[in-house]
Formats: structure tokens, sequence, C-alpha cells
């Protein structure tokens, strides 16, 4: 059991020791995004399924809440928590527009629309982000394996690299937590 505990924090350095030398300049560039929509009065929309909804409800928290620094409030949307509309939207046009049905009715043009991916294919995720483009949002998406078709749908695509869905999650939150911290920093 020790090993396998050893082989997997070894996995779990690996891909962060990548996400270091392969996306140091994108999370920069995320962070400049972020502190652009907010300082022209923009808000921030983000969204996943499964474990990437949790990313996307712990990132909007960072926002809202605070990170590290004591500061106002700023407006962001997880627009995977609301039951009521994910169930209603899901029962009346279906699962693959609970979120682009979100980013019609909430996103402005200027907004911040993130979508968080493992696969890079999520076909919900995919459509809000399309839409969102369309409605003169801006694009973010935090993806894995090789970004699949979302990454050809975003301004900025942090595709973290790894094939294994823990791993991308990981390297998610630590980006989360880098952009967070980069961010607050940036803004006050």
């Amino acid at each position: 059991m020790i090993s396998e505990i050893t082989s997997q924090l070894a996995a779990h350095r690996d891909v962060i020791i990548r996400v270091e030398k392969e996306l140091s300049p994108q999370i920069a560039e995320m962070v400049t995004l972020m502190v652009e929509t907010f300082t022209h009065g923009g808000k921030l929309l983000v969204m996943g399924n499964g474990g990437s909804a949790a990313d996307a409800q712990h990132f909007v928290a960072e926002i809202v809440g605070r990170f590290k620094l004591e500061r106002r409030g700023l407006p962001a949307i997880a627009l995977s928590t609301d039951t009521s509309i994910l169930t209603a939207i899901g029962n009346d046009y279906g699962f693959d527009k609970i979120f682009k049905r979100q980013v019609e009715a909430l996103a402005a043009p200027g907004d911040l629309i993130v979508g968080i991916s493992t696969s890079g294919n999520s076909p919900n995720i995919l459509q809000a982000l399309e839409l969102g483009r369309d409605m003169g949002c801006r694009t973010v998406g935090l993806l894995g394996k090789d970004g699949g078709t979302i990454k050809d749908v975003c301004l900025l695509a942090l595709i973290v690299p790894s094939n294994d869905t823990p791993r991308i999650q990981e390297g998610h939150i630590t980006i989360i937590h880098i952009v967070c911290d980069l961010f607050e920093k940036a803004m006050f």
C-alpha cells in the first residue's frame, strides 16, 4: 500500500511540474482576463460537471468571499448550484442545455465564462461556451487530455497535461488557487 501511495504522489508531482513548465503563461493570462473583467464591471460565470462542478463552486466561493485578502465581494456565479434551474432546464430542454440556457439568461458582453472539463468534450459546457463567445463574453477552458472540442471555442485553454482524471482535477484546483491568489494581489 505504501508503494501505491508513493506512486500516486509521484504522479501528482509530475503533473504539477508539467503545469508549471507548460501552463505558467496561460495562468498569468487568465489572471489578466479576470482583472480586466472585474475592472470593467463584468462578472465571472463558472461551470463544470461532477467533480468539476464542485471545483466551479470552490472557484466562485473564493471570488465572492475571499481567497486570502480581506476585500469586497465580487460578482461570480457557479452555474452548477441551483437545483431548480438545473432540473427544470434538464427536464424541459435536455441536460446538454443546462449551462447554455443560464449563459443566455445571465451573461453579458465582457463577462468571463470558465468551463471546467477533464475530457474537454462535455457537450453542455461546449454549447454554453460557444453561446458566450457569440454573445461577446471571453471564454476560458480548464481542460484535460488533449483539450477536446472545447479548446477550439475558448479564447484561452489551459489543458492540464494528463489523461488521468484525478490528476487533471488536482491540476485544475492548483491552477484555480494560483489564479485566485494572483488575482487578489493584482486587484487589491
